[in-house]
């Protein structure tokens, strides 16, 4: 059976320090907090679709559209910024009156969850970091086809199966079409530009320093896809090597999304992580 965004809680907003913001509420039980990455067309049922339900079957897994992405506000005085963001899911997460809880991060979203450690450690129980950006990265060629993308339904179908996925036929019509739909929703495109070309924004400005990644001390899992050509896997080898109390699973024949690639193992990895 396929689960839908109407079953999960597709229209849910909350008022986060005057943001009107959307996202999803399901499961009971520990909390975790889903993070989806920063892609043209992104938002959090887009990254979590298959995620969610599933772990919503042993906790409370709550994923929000982060500001500027998604069906959430996209006020008109906004500095897009990774202070931005992480301050943005902080607030969500206190609307929420999560006290602790662990993060999923992909992509942008494992940065955030580095940032949010990194602010208040105490409250963050576990992190898994997807593909995340650290230390060494730069700009790789798809990186730059992701930032580089101007909206059409024929570009949005090229950049996912050139650069997101190693099976293209994993790349549906609908997948592409629904993508394609949300890059194009009122403000969107031009709130994706800004974010990451204009430089009155900060988006793109991701570094992260040996001494703050030694420095985090949640337990970590970082989860990578062995062909990923957005983030190298490489990346999360030395984070590895960096964090204090981190585990590693890589996925062959996976590219940057490890949660859609081998979504069931996938599944199983990262719940019994944070099961355990």
């Amino acid at each position: 059976m396929t689960t839908t965004a109407s079953e999960v809680g597709v229209s849910k907003y909350v008022d986060v320090r005057g943001v009107r913001t959307h996202y999803h509420d399901a499961g009971t039980g520990d909390p975790v907090l889903l993070l989806h990455g920063s892609g043209p067309g992104v938002s959090a049922w887009a990254n979590w679709r298959l995620t969610l339900p599933v772990l919503a079957e042993r906790f409370r897994v709550l994923a929000a559209d982060i500001v500027g992405f998604g069906h959430t506000e996209r006020p008109a005085d906004v500095c897009y910024s990774l202070r931005t963001w992480t301050n943005h899911v902080w607030g969500f997460a206190d609307a929420m009156g999560l006290e602790r809880f662990s993060v999923i991060g992909n992509s942008l979203g494992g940065r955030i969850g580095l940032e949010m450690a990194a602010d208040r450690p105490e409250r963050i129980a576990r992190m898994v970091l997807m593909g995340s950006p650290g230390v060494g990265m730069t700009a790789t060629e798809g990186l730059k086809a992701v930032r580089a993308y101007e909206p059409s339904h024929d570009n949005m179908r090229t950049l996912l199966k050139s650069w997101f996925a190693v099976d293209p036929d994993l790349i549906t019509e609908d997948l592409v079409r629904d993508r394609y739909e949300a890059s194009v929703a009122p403000g969107a495109h031009e709130a994706y530009t800004a974010m990451f070309n204009d430089p009155r924004h900060a988006g793109g400005q991701l570094g992260i320093t040996e001494e703050q990644v030694r420095a985090t001390t949640p337990p970590a899992l970082l989860v990578h896809g062995r062909e990923d050509r957005v983030i190298p896997a490489e990346i999360s080898w030395t984070m590895v090597d960096l964090l204090p109390n981190a585990d590693l699973h890589v996925f062959a024949r996976c590219g940057h999304w490890t949660q859609i690639e081998r979504a069931d193992e996938f599944n199983t990895v990262v719940g019994d992580y944070l099961a355990a």
